[in-house]
C-alpha cells in the first residue's frame, strides 16, 4: 500500500466532510445531528456520531448501518469501515424532546 500526499489526505478529508455536510439535514430535520468523530484516510476507517434526538429514536442504528454507512461506502470508494454510535451522555427524556423520532412507515391496505 502506498503513502498518499497530503494533497490526496486533504482532498479525501474534504469530500468526507462535505458528504456528512450533505446528510445533516435529514438527520437534523428528526431533532437530531451527525459528527464527524475520526477519519483515517489511509485505511478508510470513519468513525461517526448520532447526537440530539437519535439518543432516543428506535431506528438510530438502521440510520448509522442503512443510511450513513451505505451513503459513505458508495460515494466514497476509499472508505473500508465506519464506526458509529450514539451520544449516550443526554437525557432521554430530553433527547425525545427534541424531535419527532425516527420515520415510521403507514401502510395502506389496497
Amino acid at each position: 500500500m502506498s503513502e498518499l500526499s497530503d494533497l490526496e489526505r486533504a482532498s479525501r478529508l474534504t469530500a468526507l466532510r462535505n458528504l456528512i455536510d450533505l446528510m445533516r439535514p435529514a438527520v437534523q430535520a428528526d431533532g437530531g445531528d451527525l459528527v464527524l468523530v475520526r477519519a483515517d484516510v489511509e485505511s478508510g476507517v470513519v468513525e461517526v456520531q448520532l447526537q440530539g434526538a437519535c439518543s432516543s429514536c428506535a431506528i438510530s442504528s438502521d440510520t448509522l448501518q442503512g443510511g450513513v454507512t451505505r451513503i459513505l461506502t458508495d460515494r466514497l470508494k476509499w472508505v473500508t469501515e465506519v464506526l458509529g454510535g450514539v451520544d449516550e451522555s443526554i437525557d432521554l427524556v430530553e433527547s425525545a424532546s427534541l424531535g419527532v423520532g425516527g420515520y415510521v412507515p403507514r401502510y395502506r391496505e389496497l
